[in-house]
């Protein structure tokens, strides 16, 4: 049995649907060999990640940057893992306000320096709530979770 985390800061309802519809793709009935563990990022941290095939990322943009939750758990994290989780699929989903740029630049920072691979390119959810945020985030999930299951990620 494989297992996919999901780190997700979900501070309001729409991000917590976010957070939900990830979890909900990743859980897809069809993926049978996947365990899906789904975390706040202040309840996450280096064991989680030691016990994981593959992690997918959620944050909220906050003034340009990752949340603040989400920073913390990669302090608490980064240097525990960063020699033997060398290579872990990642996914990102950012809900952000405005353009998610700068968000996106500082985890894609934090996650070259773990030499973490990137499975997908982060999926940018910019500007005001949109219906099909949930189904794009639910996809994400389910991608994740079925390329663990067959063995390409």
């Amino acid at each position: 049995m494989k297992r996919l985390l999901i780190v997700a800061h979900a501070p309001s309802p729409n991000t917590r649907t976010l957070r939900d519809a990830a979890e909900r793709g990743a859980g897809h009935p069809d993926v049978e060999a996947v365990e899906v563990v789904v975390k706040a990022p202040l309840e996450a941290g280096p064991e989680d990640i030691r016990a994981s095939d593959a992690i997918l990322l959620g944050t909220t943009e906050n003034l340009g940057y990752m949340s603040g939750a989400l920073k913390d758990f990669f302090d608490r994290s980064y240097y525990a893992v960063l020699e033997e989780k060398q290579g872990l699929p990642c996914a990102l989903y950012v809900r952000a306000g405005h353009d998610g740029t700068g968000t996106r630049r500082a985890v894609e920072s934090i996650v070259t320096g773990l030499r973490w691979r990137w499975v997908q390119a982060p999926l940018i959810l910019r500007g005001e709530w949109q219906a099909e945020f949930e189904a794009q985030v639910e996809e994400l999930g389910l991608y994740l979770a079925a390329g663990l299951e067959a063995g390409v990620l």
